[in-house]
């Protein structure tokens, strides 16, 4: 198959629509497709143009910084170049990861050319508005209007998927006009074969000075609002002041709110109990996550997480927030604690609670690893060559004319 990728975030971007996408790419070419992915371009000077990443052909179109995350920028008008992509690569299907520029140019000009098209929903409008604070009395109003948005976007398409069951009831519960669409859940998966339970190399503790002698809590991600990071250093805290054993939190990643976190541990004065390693690359993380003992995700944002599902195959215990779609991951008193969004102190009884049981620490990570063997990006790429031949077969006979 010849498969279109429309990703408005994409690699080296960091976060999970972009990790997902590339994984996307790479794993469709393994098994012998014809990838093309359309991002924007990364280069200072927003010019567009082409890339190999490996075994795929990016395509990108001219970008501008956008200032509310780090190192994230968004197409300018790419109508132009998204149509002319199409019209030279002429793809069996169109697989679109966002619905911002990219994404709403690929959408048009795949209708008008009959090719079928699949999105995947990624995000939720907390993702964009906790970023934004000045937004905040309005962001119930903006939030509905952005929801309302998605759902007309996603009714263009032949077939939607989300990464989790939780995904969907979030989108359709309580909706009159729910997509008249094939909807699926379809996990983002990862490659379970480089996340082990093994240990990491002494070049990763040196290369970010993280200490050998302390049981080691840690966050991977972006630091930006809608993380709520500072409700985990809060609860962190805590840990510090009630248990007798050496404890340490790492933080991996980077964002638009590092420096205010990282003020803010020094302004609890726990910075010698902190770690910020800053962006990492792809190979760090797999390290890092073998570096962890207690994973912690305090974000209530998450309409799946790749970083939880990374540390669950390295084995490790997960301490998360019961919203969005993480209770499919952390499961309370079988691989980890669920507690209350934004509640530091029910957080800071979780950590403890596996900080002093080394027992209870294993146990629990041996049920992370088996429930994240059922999120093995093999069988995701399954799913979606299934969902792309199907929708590819409802409109076969409109393919000789497409480009007329």
């Amino acid at each position: 198959m010849k498969i279109l990728i429309a990703a408005d975030l994409h690699w080296p971007t960091i976060n999970g629509v972009a990790v997902f996408s590339r994984n996307l790419a790479k794993g469709l070419a393994d098994r012998g497709h014809e990838v093309v992915v359309i991002a924007p371009s990364q280069r200072r000077s927003g010019r567009g143009g082409e890339e190999t990443d490996g075994n795929y052909l990016i395509r990108r179109t001219m970008s501008v910084p956008f200032p509310l995350y780090q190192n994230f920028r968004i197409s300018v008008a790419p109508q132009r170049e998204v149509k002319k992509i199409i019209e030279e690569f002429e793809p069996d299907v169109v697989h679109i990861q966002m619905l911002l520029g990219i994404g709403q140019a690929t959408m048009r000009y795949a209708q008008r050319y009959n090719i079928p098209v699949v999105t995947t929903n990624h995000a939720i409008p907390e993702n964009l508005l906790d970023n934004i604070r000045m937004l905040a009395p309005v962001s119930k109003q903006l939030s509905y209007l952005i929801t309302e948005y998605g759902a007309r976007f996603h009714k263009k398409a032949d077939f939607v998927t989300m990464p989790t069951q939780a995904a969907i009831d979030m989108l359709t519960t309580g909706r009159k006009d729910i997509p008249d669409v094939p909807i699926k859940p379809v996990s983002n998966g990862i490659d379970l074969s480089r996340f082990q339970p093994t240990a990491p190399s002494d070049a990763i503790y040196k290369k970010f000075s993280i200490p050998k002698d302390r049981l080691i809590i840690d966050y991977v991600g972006r630091l930006d609002s809608e993380k709520h990071i500072h409700v985990l250093i809060d609860a962190f805290n805590s840990v510090l002041k009630r248990t007798t054993k050496p404890v340490h939190l790492l933080i991996v990643g980077g964002g638009t709110d590092a420096e205010r976190l990282e003020n803010y541990v020094y302004e609890l004065g726990i910075h010698n109990n902190v770690t910020f390693t800053g962006r990492v690359t792809d190979d760090e993380i797999v390290e890092l996550h073998k570096v962890g003992d207690i994973f912690a995700m305090p974000s209530p944002a998450e309409l799946q997480c790749i970083a939880a599902l990374e540390a669950m195959s390295s084995g490790k215990p997960v301490v998360a927030v019961n919203a969005g779609a993480l209770y499919e991951l952390c499961q309370t008193d079988r691989n980890g604690f669920l507690c209350e969004k934004d509640d530091d102190a029910g957080i800071a009884d979780a950590l403890l609670m596996l900080v002093e049981d080394d027992k209870l620490r294993a146990k629990f990570g041996e049920e992370s690893q088996k429930i994240a063997k059922t999120h093995d990006m093999n069988h995701t790429l399954d799913q979606f060559e299934e969902i792309y031949q199907q929708v590819i077969a409802t409109k076969t006979h409109l393919l000789p004319q497409r480009l007329l």
